[in-house]
């Protein structure tokens, strides 16, 4: 039965893994130290006492040492063969059970091997559950109760999961975390965010920004109002996308398990055959303890807890390690222009009426047709008509067409507002705002053509700022020899261009509905390469789903983010895909390092006990050496990008 306490009961059976994992942990230290300690004292005995204390005592020692550090290791060993697994914890207790056999002069021996195993065991173990720790640290994010504020605005304590609901006012705290996802209905704050897009700076927040659960209220007091709770969260997607990337593995590794089942039998063979040679017992002990893989075991799982670390503390989220390996072969980036390279905050900067018309009446009819869109450029124009006190006609018959505009009934009139080009093929005369239309388009500026009762009424201009570390990003992926850069829009050929040229991008897409960015996508993994898709995760998401890797920017609480790319960028900074990108190559390259280091110690190992220059305890504590250097290896991608994160919070304090 899940935990009453716990914060949310289906994320128990992850807590409940890492509190078993780890009082296993503590079992098996105790025992390493407990008979290591009687192991040592025999050794000792022998070295300092041998005419004092008796033979039969120091192997007593010895002995009940070496089965102390030995019941571990057997007891995993015939958990893996109930289980129908056969791996190196087999290898072991048969070089464990050939010392015993071999009688009293085996036993120190017996116990410095288990000794030396017993502690990469543990180490395996532990870093086999990095990502469950991971987990385990998200879910603490998230407080267990919230202060619900009443209708008549008192305050009850009640369950942030079971009883708090979509709509419900909760009131925060400075030094207390969100329980939910909402937006503030009333006070100011500052707000550390760095749990859900990686970057440390706090954001200040006041009526109408957005909150999400598990980042930290730093300064004032603040009412929000509940939009999304429990695993519905921002943060309860992250913690899944950590759970399914924990439980995915990368091809190599699939590889390795694929044939580890025939590595047990050729290593007892191998053993087989030293003794059926040599009959040196000390001899075969050496080569199961020295053919033991653990190496090669860590060598996937080490370098993609530390990659995952590394990329999540700046806002990377990855659905799936499995695509770590195609990101290294990334050879083309297509990007979506609107909120992905520029702001995506339009801003309406100039009206054009048709044959000196009505400014007032342009702005009414087009803000009464875009009345019940969310799309960037009818928020602009309803921005536009709020600031000048400009009144909203409720449209009738209200259809919108993606990639084109939306037509709508206004006041009895059949209206449209969208693409020039849309307009013309609804039989509209664009003819009197063809010269004004073209000349502000040279200067990078979107338009948006508005008619009424099938005669030009003029048009709006629009703007949208490039996001400022675009240039940078761009010139980063091309230092990576990533070979196709790529813009894909819906704007005009004009537009695109003035965008592109500022940006460093040469090829550029324009004019583009949704499914022909798919197409775009299509074509360039039909020339052989490896294409990555980045887009906003809402009007890009056929693309991103045709690629190779989806990556979804500014990914809060978006479910067709999460749905459709592959990995979820919880913020805007364009410089995190380059370093993803050479993120991924460098965690392939020491997994390849990995690997070799692992197989080379086995290889020459086994080739050293063979010839009887190795013996069993200096192959136990060859085997843990290369273990800890897996490690090590790994451990260096741990702080990969801390330079990164440092340069995105200082921009972002100027």
């Amino acid at each position: 039965m899940a935990d009453p306490t716990s914060p949310n009961p289906q994320e128990q059976p992850h807590r409940t893994a890492v509190t078993r994992v780890t009082r296993s942990d503590m079992g098996r230290l105790g025992a390493a130290l407990f008979g290591g300690i009687l192991v040592l004292d025999s050794y000792l005995a022998g070295l300092l006492f041998a005419n004092r204390i008796d033979q039969f005592t120091m192997d007593l020692f010895a002995l009940v040492g070496a089965i102390i550090l030995s019941v571990p290791i057997f007891w995993e060993a015939g958990r893996d063969l109930f289980r129908g697994v056969v791996g190196m914890n087999e290898l072991v207790a048969l070089a464990l059970l050939g010392a015993f056999a071999s009688g009293p002069a085996n036993y120190r021996t017996a116990g410095a091997v288990a000794f030396f195993m017993l502690i990469s065991i543990t180490i395996e173990k532990r870093t086999a559950i990095g990502a469950e720790a991971a987990i385990e640290a998200v879910v603490r994010m998230t407080p267990r109760t919230a202060r619900r504020v009443k209708p008549d605005g008192t305050e009850e304590q009640c369950d942030a999961i079971r009883d708090l609901n979509v709509g419900d006012v909760c009131r925060v705290r400075p030094g207390e975390n969100f329980p939910a996802d909402g937006k503030i209905i009333g006070g100011v704050s500052t707000v550390n965010q760095a749990s859900i897009t990686g970057e440390s700076l706090p954001t200040d927040k006041g009526v109408g920004d957005e909150v999400y659960a598990g980042t930290l209220n730093l300064t004032g007091l603040v009412d929000f109002k509940v939009t999304r709770k429990g695993t519905d969260t921002t943060l309860g997607k992250v913690r899944n996308l950590i759970a399914d990337a924990e439980q995915s593995k990368m091809p190599i590794q699939r590889m390795i398990d694929q044939y580890i089942g025939y590595y047990t039998p050729v290593v007892l063979m191998i053993a087989g055959l030293t003794w059926f040679v040599t009959k040196d017992m000390s001899r075969v002990i050496a080569v199961l303890v020295m053919a033991v893989p653990a190496a090669l075991v860590l060598a996937h799982p080490s370098a993609v807890i530390a990659a995952i670390s590394a990329a999540s503390r700046l806002g990377i989220l990855i659905k799936d390690v499995s695509q770590i390996e195609l990101v290294a072969k990334i050879k083309a980036v297509i990007f979506d222009k609107t909120g992905t390279l520029t702001e995506g905050n339009l801003e309406v900067s100039r009206l054009e009426p048709a044959n000196d018309g009505d400014l007032a009446q342009l702005v009414q009819v087009a803000v009464s047709v875009e009345h019940h869109s969310n799309h960037p450029t009818a928020v602009a124009i309803k921005k536009l008509a709020a600031k000048v006190g400009i009144d909203v006609v409720v449209p009738e018959k209200y259809e919108e067409i993606p990639g084109k505009g939306v037509s709508a009934v206004v006041d009895g009139k059949q209206c449209l507002v969208g693409r020039a080009s849309w307009l013309a093929e609804q039989g509209i005369d664009l003819t009197p705002l063809e010269e004004s239309r073209k000349r502000v388009e040279k200067e990078g500026m979107s338009i948006v053509t508005v008619a009424c009762d099938g005669k030009p009424l003029g048009w709006i201009g629009l703007q949208d700022a490039i996001r400022t570390v675009t240039a940078e990003a761009i010139a980063n992926l091309k230092e990576l020899g990533v070979e196709h850069c790529c813009m894909v829009t819906g704007d005009n050929q004009q537009v695109a261009d003035v965008v592109a040229q500022k940006i460093g991008i040469t090829e550029v897409y324009a004019g583009c509905l949704p499914e022909e960015k798919a197409k775009v996508v299509s074509e360039l993994k039909g020339a052989g390469n490896v294409v990555a898709v980045v887009g906003d995760g809402v009007n890009d998401a056929p693309a991103l789903a045709a690629g190779d890797i989806g990556m979804a920017m500014g990914a809060f609480g978006s479910d067709i983010a999460v749905q459709s790319a592959s990995v979820a960028l919880m913020n805007n900074d364009l410089r995190r895909i380059p370093f993803f990108i050479g993120l991924a190559r460098q965690t392939r390259m020491l997994m390849n390092q990995n690997l070799a280091v692992g197989l080379s110690f086995i290889t020459i190992g086994v080739y050293f006990a063979i010839a009887g220059d190795l013996g069993p305890i200096g192959a136990a504590l060859i085997h843990t050496v290369s273990s800890l250097l897996v490690i090590f290896n790994s451990a260096r991608l741990v702080r990969s990008g801390e330079s990164l994160g440092a340069a995105a919070d200082g921009a972002a304090a100027e």
